[in-house]
C-alpha cells in the first residue's frame, strides 16, 4: 500500500538485545517463520524475503534480563501481506501451544506475544486505507475484541503457514518513553513525522504519509521512567529509512536544530529520542 516503501519515510529494521542467542534463533525461526540473512556469534540478521533484514537479534556481554518500568522497547510489529496470512498464523501458533493476545484496532487486527525474553511482539494485518476513518488529521482506532470466528473465514488448508511472507515487513514499533511534550517536538519537528492519533495523555501515534502509525509513544511505564541499562534485554535501536540523503540531511539539520543529539560516522547516522532509544537514520 506504499506506506513502508520509498518515497514514503519508514521504520526498516528494529534490532533487540537478547540474553541467549541461539534460544531466540530458535524461536524466530521455527515459531515465527523467519530465515536468517547473517549470523555472528553474538548478532543475527533475520529476513522473510532473502534480501532484507527487518530484525536484529544481538546478545551483549554480561547481558541481564529484560528490566521493568524503563524507557524502551512497548512492541515491535511485524505486518502481514494478506488477512489469510494472520488467519494461517493464528492456526500455527496455537497449533504451536503459544500463548498470545488479540486486538481489533479497527485500522488492523493484531495478535500480541512475547518472545523468549519477553521482547513484545505483535504480528499484524492492516484493512484497507479506504476503510480507515479520519477526523480531520486524526486516524480512529481502538483496542476492541478481535473477531477470530470471522478471521478463521480466511484461513486456507490449501495455503497453511509456511513461514513469514517474503512481502512481509516491519510495520511499526511502539516505545515507552519518560514524557510527551519534547518527545512530540523530536518526532515530529525533527522527524518530520505528523501526529495522527492522541491516546489522552498518555500515548502519540505518529506517522509517515497518513499511515496509521509507523511509531506510536506512551507514558505506561511512568512518566519520569529511568533509560534501562546498556546491557539489559530490549530495544538496541531502529532504523528510519529515507527516501533520499537530501530527505536524510534535512532530518539531521532539523534535530540539531532543536538540540537533538546526532552522530555522524562513516555514512551512518544515529540519534537520540528525549528518552533515549537509539535511532538510526539511513537511505
Amino acid at each position: 500500500m506504499g506506506f513502508h516503501s520509498k518515497p514514503t519515510t519508514f521504520v526498516g529494521n528494529v534490532k533487540i538485545k537478547v540474553e541467549k542467542l541461539d534460544r531466540s534463533i530458535q524461536f524466530y525461526k521455527d515459531i515465527l517463520g523467519f530465515n536468517i540473512l547473517e549470523q555472528t556469534t553474538s548478532t543475527a540478521k533475520l529476513t522473510t524475503d532473502g534480501k532484507t533484514s527487518i530484525l536484529s537479534l544481538e546478545q551483549p556481554e554480561n547481558v541481564i534480563p529484560k528490566q521493568g518500568r524503563t524507557t524502551g522497547l512497548y512492541h515491535f510489529a511485524i505486518l502481514l501481506p494478506t488477512e489469510i496470512d494472520l488467519a494461517n498464523i493464528v492456526i500455527h501458533l496455537v497449533n504451536k501451544g503459544i500463548r498470545f493476545g488479540s486486538s481489533d484496532h479497527l485500522v488492523s487486527e493484531a495478535l500480541y506475544l512475547h518472545d523468549p525474553d519477553g521482547n513484545e511482539i505483535e504480528i499484524y494485518r492492516d484493512r484497507a486505507p479506504f476503510e480507515w476513518k479520519w477526523n480531520n488529521a486524526e486516524v480512529a482506532m481502538a483496542v476492541d475484541p478481535l473477531n477470530f470466528e470471522n478471521l478463521l473465514k480466511s484461513a486456507t488448508s490449501d495455503r497453511p503457514w509456511q513461514g513469514m511472507p517474503a512481502e512481509t515487513v516491519m510495520g511499526h514499533i511502539h516505545l515507552h518513553v519518560s514524557e510527551l511534550p519534547k518527545t512530540e517536538e523530536f518526532y515530529v519537528k525533527g522527524l518530520g513525522m505528523d501526529v495522527v492519533n492522541r491516546f489522552g495523555s498518555q500515548a502519540l501515534f505518529l506517522s509517515y504519509g497518513k499511515y496509521h502509525h509507523h511509531v506510536g509513544v506512551n507514558t505506561w511505564n511512568g512518566v519520569g521512567a529511568k533509560a534501562p541499562a546498556k546491557n539489559s534485554v530490549g530495544l538496541q535501536s531502529f532504523t528510519i529509512i529515507f527516501d533520499n540523503e537530501e530527505a536524510r540531511k534535512q532530518a539531521v539539520t532539523n534535530l540539531k536544530q532543536i538540540g537533538a543529539k546526532v552522530v555522524e560516522e562513516n555514512n551512518h547516522v544515529i540519534t537520540f529520542d528525549p528518552s533515549g532509544n537509539t535511532i538510526e537514520l539511513a537511505v
